[in-house]
């Protein structure tokens, strides 16, 4: 039996398709599409029966090899995971529900897992690659840093990193425009929104493409977003087989394992249980761009144990909507507390859509959007109840959770909420509702760094103009 090779097509034309190195390397389409696998693959069988007690980088071999069989072969994928992954994504328990922890990695967010791997499937990818790669990322907040730590030095490669002025937290421009070398950094006089359409130009533009090499590192690029489809199979195999795991060095609860209250929290030891045991879990993922979500269907989609999701937003609530009415109308951003999540015109929508009707979504997609005032009500209020302390983002992830419960509208089970930063990240917010956040040594370090960047108009030329004084 012969075996298919994967192939990647835009979501503007599925008439004409690439391999995986192809896709990633140049980021967008040419007619500027986003790039998705012509099928999403299964997991083995032997895979999905022991999710559970499968090690993070045994799940993330099975995951992504089919994906990547063509162009990376095993041994060398299982190099460049196992240099990616060098930390772990607990599922712990708080309270009546759990988290699944994303922040483990060096820049504390989820965004490490895409950008570490992208990183280094770049590295091996360009093996023997004369002419440098300049990489254009737009952020809200999380995505910027993750980036920047991850291609740190690699050779090669030279990463942009445009992000809104004034938008985004102290500590997070300090992980974008902090580290120097390989890595510039560029405020933009205006919203996420505006730093997206500026790299999405530049990465379309024919002159500037004949002069220099460009790729892109947001969610826009299928070689970050397939690995973060493993953390979901991972999350969702502990909670198909009934367990959880211990702390890990950054989770942020507190250390006697109690209450404000003073009243021991009952599941912050639990390690074994039979509630949700041997049933598909539901996902909370507190969602902006929507390239999280995306890799969560693919998960599913995969073959992991996950019966629906929640797509929890701030008051940027497209999607949301989307689902409400099956129109999609795309908006401006308004900032919120959590500003990573602060975008309109969700570009991961585009591909969402490409594999799913409106109907199929509607069947494994709820929406729900939460304001300012419920965030910070529920930062406090879990932080009292069970000395657990929530960033901004997995707040909005957990009152999502409270408002569809309080609609009946989840279905039996595990109900887990996808832990997307650090709270120590956004210590203005969290420490005035909840009380002093421990930093993990990650962050620690972050804090000691000098802020490095050139502001521009949100105009092409200003960033054209940019590229060609430093190339």
């Amino acid at each position: 039996m012969i075996e298919c090779r994967m192939r990647y097509y835009s979501t503007r034309n599925k008439n004409e398709s690439v391999n995986f190195a192809t896709a990633a390397l140049a980021g967008l389409a040419p007619d500027g599409g986003l790039f998705v696998p012509d099928e999403i693959p299964s997991l083995p069988a032997s895979a999905k029966s022991s999710l559970g007690s499968m090690g993070f980088c045994d799940i993330a071999m099975e995951t992504i090899k089919p994906y990547v069989k063509d162009e990376i072969p095993d041994n060398a994928l299982s190099d460049i995971v196992g240099s990616a992954f060098t930390f772990d994504a607990p599922f712990v328990a708080v309270g009546d529900r759990y988290t699944a922890e994303l922040f483990h990695g060096p820049t504390a967010a989820f965004k490490d897992f895409g950008a570490r791997f992208m990183a280094r499937s770049f590295s091996y990818l360009r093996r023997g690659e004369d002419r440098p790669l300049r990489i254009l990322v737009a952020t809200s907040g999380d995505t910027g840093g993750a980036v920047a730590d991850g291609f740190f030095e690699v050779p090669g490669i030279f990463v942009t990193v445009l992000y809104p002025k004034g938008r985004v937290s102290p500590l997070q421009e300090r992980q974008i425009a902090g580290l120097g070398k390989n890595i510039s950094a560029l405020a933009v006089e205006g919203s996420f929104d505006d730093c997206q359409r500026l790299v999405k130009a530049a990465l379309a533009d024919e002159d500037l493409k004949k002069r220099m090499s460009l790729s892109s590192a947001n969610s826009i690029n299928i070689s970050r977003l397939i690995p973060q489809a493993v953390y979901y199979s991972a999350a969702a195999g502990r909670a198909f087989a009934g367990l959880t795991d211990p702390d890990g060095s950054a989770t942020p609860r507190l250390t006697n394992q109690t209450s404000l209250t003073g009243q021991p929290s009952q599941y912050a030891a639990q390690t074994e249980r039979t509630r949700g045991k041997g049933m598909p879990v539901t996902l909370c993922v507190p969602s902006g761009n929507f390239g999280n979500l995306t890799a969560g269907l693919y998960a599913m989609k995969m073959g992991a144990p996950i019966t629906q999701f929640i797509a929890a937003t701030n008051m940027n609530k497209t999607v949301p909507d989307y689902l409400d009415s099956g129109e999609y109308l795309a908006r401006d951003s308004k900032a919120t507390l959590s500003n990573a999540m602060d975008v309109g015109a969700p570009s991961n929508f585009e591909r969402m859509a490409s594999h799913f009707s409106w109907d199929e979504m509607k069947r494994i997609i709820l929406g729900v959007y939460v304001n300012d005032e419920e965030t910070k009500e529920t930062i406090a209020r879990i932080a009292k109840d069970e000395g657990y302390f929530l960033d901004p983002h997995s707040a909005v992830g957990w009152k999502g959770v409270d408002k569809l419960r309080a609609q009946n509208k989840l279905q039996e089970g595990t109900v887990g909420i996808l832990c997307t930063a650090h709270p120590a990240k956004f210590s203005e917010t969290v420490e005035p509702l909840a009380g002093k956040v421990p930093v993990p040594a990650s962050l620690s370090r972050a804090m000691d760094r000098t802020v490095d960047a050139k502001t521009i108009p949100a105009e092409v030329p200003a960033l054209i103009d940019f590229l060609n004084e430093i190339n």
